[in-house]
């Protein structure tokens, strides 16, 4: 059994290599449902009516459901940040689930996690900045030995902020990854006869069932690193 990802191309722009793995195949296919999913609600939003019916009592469930889950995790002055993390979620879920359609999955790909955890990473630091200001900045130093800047504690609380983004990206994707090879030693060990019975439960967990959790977890993480940094609770 192969677990690596496969290249496909290498394509040379302006003498940068640029690899066409399946990783990055199948995030352009994500990507492309995504966004055929959002020309078609735009396209709808015409024809919605004050009374939703139908396609549009599923878009406004979606956007009402996701915009409670922010309100609940970050707080109302984080609320700007939904769009961002509706459009994680959706591409996380997605990547996670793509296995049932026999895709290699995204995020079984450590380097996809942890972009996206990167970006998390950023965003804890540019809120706390915005928020908190010049707090935020002397927060690695605490506490502080009377008015001097505790630099013996800070190469730990350095420490602990550079986890969090290695710690989140690998949490996802150590799990997508044994996910999947749980699945491939199913399908390769088990009997012809019942490749297509018992495979069919395992991947309603596997792939359905703990691809969304492992979503809402990596989701729940951000908004919460997030919030703690722009409300100074951390």
């Amino acid at each position: 059994m192969d677990f690596n990802i496969k290249n496909y191309a290498v394509v040379d722009i302006f003498g940068i290599e640029l690899w066409i793995t399946q990783s990055l195949v199948g995030t352009w296919i994500i990507m492309a449902v995504l966004i055929a999913f959002a020309v078609v609600v735009r396209l709808s939003l015409r024809k919605f009516t004050v009374v939703p019916k139908g396609f549009q009592n599923v878009v406004e469930l979606l956007v009402e459901t996701f915009e409670n889950f922010v309100r609940s995790t970050a707080g109302e002055e984080l609320m700007f940040l939904g769009s961002w993390f509706f459009t994680v979620f959706a591409y996380v879920a997605l990547a996670n689930i793509s296995g049932i359609f026999f895709m290699r999955p995204p995020t079984a790909d450590w380097t996809v996690t942890f972009a996206i955890a990167f970006v998390t990473f950023v965003l804890i630091h540019s809120m706390g900045i915005k928020f908190r200001k010049g707090d935020h900045i002397r927060g690695p130093f605490e506490p502080y030995l009377g008015k001097v800047p505790n630099i013996v504690i800070f190469p730990l609380n350095l420490i602990g902020e550079l986890a969090r983004p290695i710690s989140l990206s690998f949490r996802l994707f150590g799990n997508v990854l044994a996910g999947m090879i749980l699945m491939t030693l199913v399908y390769e060990l088990a009997p012809v006869l019942v490749r297509f019975g018992i495979p069919v439960a395992l991947h309603g967990f596997f792939d359905l069932f703990s691809g969304v959790l492992q979503t809402y977890i990596f989701c729940v993480l951000s908004l919460s690193f997030i919030n703690l940094a722009a409300m100074g609770t951390e």
